[in-house]
């Protein structure tokens, strides 16, 4: 987790190369420029030679992914090296060197994470406007990023979080997140996976009575999804986006009380180790609990399959993956779409190149880079080339599923005040019974006031 790993793309050895390349390349010119009847008319024209200096943050993905990318941008653009960072503690690796004014190029790091430094950077105005990559022409290709793009993933608070039509962050990998199951152990018993609560609150009391708990979580920052979603089923689009711009009472109106009602009644099912292992040291104990046949469903994400690929399971498992339950029959169902985000600082040295790197990781010869290992892009017609496991998962909104996006809206610094912490980890003083819908309510309250007052 500590290790820190520049990586020069070919190695040493191939930037002392490129070294003696851009020599010869300056030597040939001043050559051509005295004398151009010696190069004849068919020289070969001087390639301008480019550093683009990148940081990655090192996920689930893998460090090979971004080296295959490095190496084949580098071929595909003659006379450009790139330089990476790559860390699994990226932001504890780029941010002093970021303090004193030297800046990569081009980071991939998202939102969300406890360093919050891309929200830092926006609350500094210290993020690159890059709202014409997405105009470009993607490197190689007869296509724009935009038309490659599925509708609606730069329209989010996320990707524009200045409200102002502009798009500061880039949506790069995306996944649905939903409730996860065991889906052999459902058909062993003949269960139906539920399609409303109700269904779900009376699975839940049949589950119960074999000894098995309806809910678990790994900790209650996943719950973010979660709520997210419900909140946009309960109460629409329009609803969920006055919650993240901290409208006024929102937190006390008819809807937002309804999801904290479902919520509450959930936290009754939980399986009662859940709260105490719900932390960052044993989380997995809590996954683990869907695997072993003693809770039902999960909130998560897509990456839940990589990460628990080598646990124990019981026989015949299988897992399964739904959407959100409607509130009412045949009402909408919501799967929040987390996604992954890169982004260009204001101060970046090479500002253009940047932005052909970004574009370029649109094409479908990145894409296909990318998907190797897991990786999805909200890129038209993906879900069509995966298999197995994951197109079940990304095929939940080609069967009815609707999709939630972005969070809360960007805020000056507010002293004590985690709006989301206090919409999530609240969860587990419900399911111990410290606390109540009320209290829940009132603190929302607190919080949305105050940064309602400090909102960009």
């Amino acid at each position: 987790m500590k290790n820190f790993n520049k990586v020069l793309s070919l190695g040493l050895a191939s930037a002392m190369c490129v070294s003696m390349l851009a020599g010869c390349a300056t030597t040939e010119e001043v050559s051509t420029s005295a004398s151009p009847s010696e190069s004849g008319s068919d020289s070969t024209p001087v390639v301008e030679e480019r550093t683009l200096e990148i940081a990655v943050l090192e996920t689930a993905y893998g460090v090979p992914m971004w080296e295959e990318i490095v190496s084949t941008f580098e071929a595909n653009t003659p006379g450009v090296t790139v330089n990476m960072t790559i860390d699994k503690n990226l932001e504890d690796v780029i941010s002093p060197s970021m303090k004193a004014g030297e800046y990569p190029d081009f980071v991939f790091c998202s939102t969300s994470r406890v360093k919050a430094l891309p929200e830092t950077l926006t609350k500094e105005n210290a993020l690159l406007d890059i709202t014409d990559v997405f105009d470009m022409t993607v490197p190689g290709e007869s296509v724009t990023v935009k038309e490659k793009m599925i509708p609606g993933f730069t329209d989010t608070l996320v990707t524009n979080p200045y409200g102002d039509g502009k798009t500061y962050l880039a949506p790069m990998f995306y996944g649905p997140c939903g409730l996860f199951f065991n889906a052999g152990l459902f058909a062993e018993k003949g269960w139906e996976v539920p399609t409303t609560w109700d269904e779900m609150w009376a699975l839940g009391d049949v589950a119960k009575a074999e000894g098995i708990a309806l809910f678990t979580y790994p900790v209650a920052g996943y719950f973010d999804a979660f709520l997210f979603g419900l909140l946009t089923q309960v109460g629409g689009p329009d609803f969920y986006n006055k919650c993240m711009t901290y409208e006024p009472g929102i937190w006390e109106t008819p809807e937002a009380q309804e999801v904290f009602e479902i919520v509450a009644k959930m936290a009754t099912y939980v399986e009662p180790t859940t709260v105490a292992n719900a932390n960052g040291e044993n989380f997995v104990k809590n996954q683990q609990l869907v695997l072993d046949n003693k809770a039902l469903f999960m909130p998560n994400g897509t990456w839940i399959t990589g990460e628990m690929k080598d646990a124990p399971r019981a026989d015949g498992f299988e897992w399964g993956f739904t959407a959100l339950p409607a509130t009412t029959e045949g009402g909408d169902r919501y799967s929040f779409t987390f996604f992954e985000q890169s982004w260009i600082p204001a101060a970046a040295t090479n500002p253009e190149l940047a932005k052909e790197f970004l574009a370029w990781l649109y094409s479908d010869e990145a894409a296909a880079i990318f998907a190797k290992s897991g990786a999805v892009q909200p890129i038209n017609g993906m879900s069509e080339k995966l298999e197995g496991e994951a197109k079940m998962f990304y095929s939940i909104y080609d069967t009815g599923a609707k999709a939630t996006m972005g969070g809360f809206a960007t805020t000056e610094p507010v002293e004590g005040v985690n709006i989301k912490n206090t919409l999530c980890v609240t969860i587990d003083s419900l399911v111990t019974g410290d606390k109540t819908v009320a209290d829940w309510t009132a603190e929302m309250t607190v919080a949305n006031d105050a940064l309602r007052a400090a909102m960009k």
